[in-house]
């Protein structure tokens, strides 16, 4: 049986969220405005990545994006 979530794990949940999309939405920004040449890799796997969870973007910002 579920429980419901209390009052503070809402907010907590809540938040987890709102910076799972705006990371997300950072992410694809980058992406869509950098050169092709400037991504490790296909931007298309980046995309997915990048969406998928707040890992994804983390590991675009460390290591898909040449400097």
């Amino acid at each position: 049986m579920a429980k419901k979530l209390t009052q503070s794990q809402k907010r907590m949940v809540g938040a987890a969220v709102v910076v799972q999309l705006v990371v997300g939405l950072l992410t694809l920004r980058d992406i869509s405005r950098r050169p092709a040449d400037r991504v490790r890799g296909p931007k298309w796997l980046w995309r997915i990545a990048g969406t998928a969870n707040t890992s994804g973007s983390a590991a675009y910002w460390l290591i898909g994006r040449k400097r």
